[in-house]
């Protein structure tokens, strides 16, 4: 059986080894090449089309939304998938306009990773749970809907966010949020930074008082 031939971009050294050597233990699938930016993984497209891109959101130089754009407005022959620290709405719903065909958060296990994988390379689509939440949430038929947001929330959370600073606000630990929330610790705590930045505060008094002041929770 032919091996699923990938390509990881990713402009962090650590991710794409550590990437690189999970691919490496699947008996179906190789990492053909590399890239650290997004203009570097056009020019290898360019060169070679491999089965499937795995392409991360911020990256200097052209970031993953812009590459999977240039992979469809080119017409490649390629699957993508985007692989993401970000479940922001905004990521989530450009990389769908763009073309991407699955969209899966940095912190999933091994084994949903490896599922998204096969699903995208055998021509599926595929999306972590709380991604397709935003997905049926903004699309109908395919189109973007035009949804209202909420004039009282000017941080635009996303609603796993506001889950996220809800136990935030009880005093759980990244680990208690994980489970029950029912994803991993790394994912929580993904999820926390995200929202802290989004507030741009720095501790658990500046979060507090910030969300009684908008009354976010």
């Amino acid at each position: 059986m032919d091996k699923i031939r990938i390509v990881l971009a990713d402009d962090h050294v650590l991710v794409r080894d550590g990437i690189k050597s999970l691919l490496e233990e699947q008996p179906d699938m190789e990492v053909v090449d590399e890239a650290s930016d997004g203009a570097e993984a056009i020019k290898i497209l360019e060169k070679d089309l491999p089965d499937l891109l795995i392409v991360d959101i911020r990256m200097p130089e052209m970031n993953g939304i812009e590459v999977v754009r240039k992979i469809h407005e080119n017409k490649w022959d390629l699957r993508t998938l985007v692989l993401s620290m970000h479940d922001s709405e905004e990521y989530v719903v450009q990389s769908v306009q763009a073309g991407a065909d699955g969209y899966l958060l940095k912190g999933a296990s091994k084994d949903e990773f490896l599922k998204a994988l096969h699903k995208v390379a055998s021509g599926g689509k595929y999306f972590a749970g709380d991604i397709s939440a935003i997905l049926i949430n903004n699309f109908t038929d395919g189109k973007p809907s035009q949804k209202q947001k909420k004039k009282e929330d000017p941080f635009n959370l996303t609603k796993r966010e506001k889950q996220i600073l809800k136990l935030v606000l009880q005093g759980k630990s990244n680990k208690e949020i994980g489970k029950e929330l029912e994803i991993s610790k790394r994912t929580a705590e993904v999820h926390r930074f995200n929202l802290m930045k989004k507030l741009d505060v720095k501790n658990l008094i500046e979060l507090t008082n910030k969300a009684r002041e908008y009354q976010l929770a």
